[in-house]
């Protein structure tokens, strides 16, 4: 992974799912910010919770300060009044007591991104997640360095509510 710059922010709009059993390569994706490797993932492979329980992911979002978190599975995390400005809104899903997936949008600094991943498992259990526009998967990596060009960019001050 590159060096973190201390004003590196990532901007997103994906969705957190629990990686592929065998992720397997799919075609390439090419937008505004690069061209970038996606991965060809099964629906049934889209509908495995990740290995956290909802309840107990949600106590670990509660710990994290200006975290605000419903039990109906919406959160909102925004930035210190310091430094970058930046706020993350999310929704988890659950199933069967688990947390099936997570919507992402905003933008946010890397260490703050491995803050929320935490949340809801990782690194133990591995990711990947979805662009929304596109409807592509990446693996973590990829999606980070997605993230970071896109942040780089300017696109997280479009995504954070005025």
């Amino acid at each position: 992974m590159p060096a973190r710059g201390p004003d590196e922010l990532y901007a997103f709009d994906a969705t957190l799912h629990r990686l592929a059993d065998e992720p397997v390569a799919g075609p390439p994706l090419t937008d505004a910010w690069g061209t970038w490797p996606t991965l060809a993932v099964a629906h049934a492979q889209t509908v495995v919770p990740l290995p956290i329980g909802f309840d107990e992911a949600f106590v670990r979002l509660g710990k994290i300060e200006r975290m605000f978190a419903e039990p109906d599975g919406s959160f909102v995390w925004t930035s210190p009044r310091e430094g970058l400005s930046w706020q993350v809104d999310g929704n988890a899903f659950e199933r069967d007591g688990r947390v099936l997936l997570v919507d992402l949008k905003g933008s946010c600094t890397p260490a703050a991104f491995d803050r929320l991943l935490a949340a809801f498992d990782w690194p133990v259990g591995p990711v990947m997640l979805q662009l929304v526009k596109p409807a592509v998967f990446l693996d973590e990596a990829t999606f980070r360095r997605h993230a970071a060009a896109r942040g780089a960019a300017g696109d997280g001050a479009t995504l954070r509510p005025r």
